[in-house]
């Protein structure tokens, strides 16, 4: 890649939210140069996130704006094909993306650190009468237990800015897709003006509200990635077919919330 090609992606994913002043930044992203990146599991706050994090989610998340959000994301189901295909969902959730399947695939796994969230997918699925498999993953781990070209595609919703180093995550999916393989998912556009400001009014009152945990403190290590280094990552394992802005759909990170994408190995 030369330097112009480095040039153009940098700038085509510039975001100007997490490079304001550490004061402005700080209390929208998380104070990351006083907490780094790497969760401390011995740190008090951590600890009570580990136990409110599904009432988190539940609360936030799956209720009003949140859901909206989410459900944003999950229309890109719709411009892709699953009919007999062999497909990894990492980090299912919920997986309420069900509405908006387009064919029937022939295997389905799902794959999470949290064997509770694997419980709640795994009754939605068999509510809705599809067959499937699942794989606790290992949590200190970023290699996937897969063998190499596995699987047709892999779909992943809103789980791109949790994983840590998030390159090395890349490199795995890269490796268990197929040639020709699809990587479908949606992120919020973390480190966005829009973003930053909407969890502020939401999310941090939440933290506020309801525990003890220093939202600073969690953002830094629950999202450690921002969404430009996501895009420009993904983009430099896969080629971009589809990459849609929601609400506005023009392409920028600082005035949206949500990036939904397909990707393909070459």
């Amino acid at each position: 890649m030369t330097c112009c090609q480095k040039l153009k992606i940098k700038m085509k994913y510039f975001t100007l939210g997490y490079r304001l002043p550490r004061i402005i930044s700080a209390p929208l992203f998380g104070d990351r140069k006083k907490y780094g990146l790497t969760v401390q599991k011995d740190d008090p706050d951590w600890q009570e996130w580990e136990k409110t994090s599904l009432d988190f989610y539940y609360s936030n998340q799956k209720q009003s704006v949140g859901d909206i959000v989410n459900n944003a994301g999950y229309k890109i189901m719709k411009q892709v094909t699953m009919d007999n295909k062999r497909i990894l969902e990492i980090g299912p959730g919920d997986i309420g993306h069900l509405n908006n399947w387009v064919g029937t695939p022939k295997e389905y796994v799902i794959a999470d650190i949290q064997e509770e969230m694997l419980k709640k997918t795994s009754a939605k699925l068999k509510e809705a009468k599809v067959s499937y498999d699942s794989c606790l993953l290992d949590k200190n781990s970023y290699k996937l237990p897969f063998e190499n070209e596995t699987f047709d595609m892999i779909i992943s919703f809103y789980s791109l800015e949790h994983l840590y180093p998030l390159e090395q995550y890349t490199q795995e999916m890269h490796r268990i897709l197929k040639g020709g393989g699809k990587m479908v998912g949606a992120i919020p556009t973390e480190g966005g003006i829009a973003w930053g400001l909407g969890r502020f009014l939401t999310s941090r009152r939440w933290f506020l509200k309801n525990t003890t945990i220093n939202p600073d403190k969690i953002i830094c290590w629950e999202h450690p990635n921002f969404s430009d280094f996501i895009l420009k990552t993904l983009e430099k394992y896969f080629q971009s077919e589809k990459r849609i802005y929601w609400p506005f759909f023009i392409p920028s990170v600082d005035l949206n919330l949500v990036v939904q994408f397909v990707y393909k190995k070459q």
